[in-house]
């Protein structure tokens, strides 16, 4: 997978970056929250809240029903937040308030099916308590009125449906009367169906007549019943209830004001705060990370964390001789800091010296009279075995071409949050076009529970495990026991002719291909190359102590070639016939011969 297509993979918003993000600035949302808290005590305090009146009002509804579940109670509580309600509440006010102004200060809340609490705000007490009079008055008396008109109306409804059927009876009394003065000739079936109808219209007239008498009897009901049950009162607060309630609004208010603006802050600006984004951006891997500095107190902790850094980081420099370079971003402290505990470390296996050439560090200070040499950059050329350790800045506007004077490779001190993506990517482009390779990076202030992977793993080249310049200390070999041989018999070795040894051709070796320059920071858009697993390089000290530890061999006995026998030339004559065995010739007939 190419680095494009694991930028297109990657999500628009880490969830874990803008977690760790908004808990880094808990400085921000902590001071909003307790702005706010201050802002709702000063307001409780200088701004305190209006008389409030409250009153209770008791509404009988004539078609109301155990199983309503509270609409006709609110639509009344709509009807009292009408402009005609507090129109006429005005009025006996006698005051000049516009009605849709009034409706903002009161309100009413239904407690039951039946029971009407209405809020009222006044300047003072008696305002107060004059206007929620005024308005359970206007609202009773409109209420009352519309129950009489709808009682009224309902009421002439029915008489005029009465009125109808009486007007519709008198002709079928005259048809009745007109035949049965026929006598003999009336006709029955006629009379029939004249009397059905007459006993039906007289039937509606009576229903008529008792429902109109109902629906005038509902209304002073309702009228009797809908009245004030509570009058009105100030309402009694406690001033510290309404501080703590002020404050704890405010409170929440700054909160979540303080956490919305960390978190779109850390979108926007676009800073690492990962240990796995550190370290992709800058093109190294994070070897050592340190706490942000106390001020105050636990200040020895700080610096026995520090010391072992600086130890850690003498491991990973080469032993040789040579200089290397410590660049601050973000951590001018900690890094002047640092880099007189590496030359402290240094100092005890040779001369050391220290460039300094970070600006406000004070090294000469934080030196003090140690053995330790403190230089300006470009003072006095290095000798052979003397170490060296630049101090320097990559905050924006360094002098990038004064960078390879501080050291031949560099350790980047980086304070987490401090710089964006793009200026990362720049520092990293930057040291590659000077060649100076990144030993790795150190956080400062990370976050404490940032777990992610620091390693770059696909950079080789620049990681630790593949740096091969530290020459290794030799393994002590235990003693062996001598032990002494056992006495053989002198043997007798067979004579062989010497030949005279053969020069042997010289060896033709072909050329060795140049090695390439390895790029520290490849294009992004090239797809990534996998490399071969790196052979570990075989010093001379440990190929002695593999002799000297590998288990004695065998000696495997040399054969030997007999000697060819000398042959005649009249044993070539006789080649083509066989061969002649001959007795072994016995002392008795050697001495006969």
């Amino acid at each position: 997978m190419t680095s494009a297509e694991k930028t297109k993979s990657e999500p628009l918003i880490d969830l874990q970056r803008l977690v760790v993000s908004i808990r880094r600035r808990r400085r921000l949302w902590l001071a909003t929250a307790l702005l706010g808290l201050i802002a709702g005590g000063l307001v409780a305090m200088l701004l305190p809240s209006p008389p409030t009146a409250v009153a209770q009002i008791l509404v009988i509804h004539p078609d109301d029903s155990p199983t309503d579940s509270g609409t006709l109670m609110r639509t009344d509580v709509a009807v009292l937040k009408t402009t005609k309600t507090a129109g006429e509440a005005l009025k006996k006010l006698n005051s000049t308030q516009a009605p849709e102004e009034f409706l903002k200060d009161y309100d009413g809340l239904g407690l039951t099916n039946n029971v009407l609490q209405l809020t009222v705000k006044g300047k003072t007490k008696d305002e107060a308590i004059a206007r929620a009079q005024a308005i359970s008055d206007a609202f009773i008396a409109e209420y009352i009125g519309r129950n009489q008109a709808a009682a009224a109306a309902q009421q002439k409804a029915l008489l005029d449906q009465r009125n109808q059927a009486q007007n519709e009876l008198t002709p079928i009394e005259s048809s009745i009367v007109t035949e049965e003065a026929k006598g003999r000739n009336a006709n029955p079936a006629q009379l029939e169906r004249l009397y059905s109808r007459r006993a039906e219209l007289t039937s509606k007239i009576s229903d008529y007549d008792g429902r109109a008498q109902e629906a005038g009897i509902g209304t002073p009901k309702v009228a009797a019943g809908t009245q004030i049950v509570d009058a009105p009162r100030i309402l009694p607060k406690s001033f510290l209830k309404t501080l703590g309630t002020d404050m704890g609004i405010g409170l929440a208010l700054g909160l979540l004001a303080g956490l919305g603006l960390a978190a779109i802050t850390s979108v926007v600006k676009d800073r690492p705060v990962l240990r796995r984004e550190i370290s992709r951006h800058l093109g190294a891997s994070v070897i050592a990370q340190l706490p942000k500095p106390p001020r105050f107190l636990r200040r020895s902790r700080a610096v026995a964390r520090r010391q072992r850094a600086a130890a850690t980081l003498v491991r990973a420099v080469s032993q040789e001789g040579g200089s290397v370079s410590l660049l601050d971003l973000g951590a001018r402290r900690v890094t002047a800091a640092l880099a007189v505990d590496m030359a402290r470390e240094l100092a005890e296996k040779g001369p050391v010296s220290l460039v300094d050439d970070l600006p406000k560090a004070n090294l000469r200070e934080l030196a003090g009279d140690t053995p330790i040499q403190v230089l300006d950059r470009g003072d006095a050329p290095m000798d052979g075995k003397e170490r060296r350790i630049g101090v320097g800045s990559i905050e924006p506007g360094t002098a990038w071409t004064d960078l390879e004077f501080l050291g031949e490779e560099t350790i980047l001190v980086v304070r987490t949050a401090h710089a964006n993506t793009e200026w990362l990517h720049t520092v990293a482009r930057q040291l590659a076009d000077r060649r100076i390779p990144i030993i790795g990076v150190v956080l400062v202030d990370p976050d404490p529970r940032d777990h992610t992977d620091g390693t770059l793993w696909d950079g080789l080249h620049t990681a630790l495990r593949g740096r091969a310049g530290a020459t290794p200390e030799p393994i002590p070999v235990p003693a062996r026991p001598v032990t002494t041989p056992r006495p053989m018999a002198p043997a007798r070795a067979p004579e062989r002719k010497v030949l005279p040894e053969r020069k042997a051709a010289p060896e033709r070796r072909m050329p060795r291909p140049a090695p390439k320059p390895v790029e520290m920071f490849p294009d992004e858009d090239a797809p990534v190359r996998r490399l071969s697993t790196v052979a570990p390089v075989e010093t001379d000290a440990e190929r002695t102590v593999e002799r000297v530890l590998e288990p004695p061999r065998e000696k495997k006995s040399a054969r030997r070639r007999p000697p060819t026998p000398y042959k005649r030339p009249e044993d070539h004559d006789n080649a083509d016939q066989p061969t002649k065995r001959f007795s072994p010739v016995s002392p008795d007939n050697a001495e006969a011969l």
